[in-house]
């Protein structure tokens, strides 16, 4: 096939242009699931957090959802599947329970 029948062809046969790796994030979103690089890139009540080895859009965290508390500064970057943070007005605290102390170690966002 040389040039010639290419250009016959007419570029509404060919793409567009070339789709991006699986691997490297197509635009920055604005929306849940939408890959970005910093929170500032997602929308309203979102936060981007890392799931796997990239990071995504996720809801921020509401009242009586799980949340991770970290013992160590730094342990944050070592999760695979990151959490956002609670929303505003919430801390991430340990539940409490009806039993005995040691029962659950689950965090929760609480009002403060």
């Amino acid at each position: 096939h040389g040039a010639a029948e290419l250009e016959e062809m007419g570029t509404e046969l060919l793409p567009r242009r070339t789709p991006a790796p699986a691997w490297l994030p197509a635009a920055k979103g604005k929306e849940e699931g939408d890959f970005c690089l910093r929170s500032s890139d997602c929308a309203a009540g979102l936060c981007c957090a890392r799931h796997f080895w990239s990071k995504i859009c996720k809801p921020v965290l509401r009242e009586g959802q799980v949340c991770t508390r970290h013992r160590r500064k730094g342990t944050h970057g070592l999760e695979i599947f990151q959490r956002c943070q609670c929303a505003e007005g919430l801390a991430c605290r340990l539940q409490r329970e009806h039993g005995p102390t040691d029962a659950s170690r689950l965090h929760t966002c609480q009002r403060h």
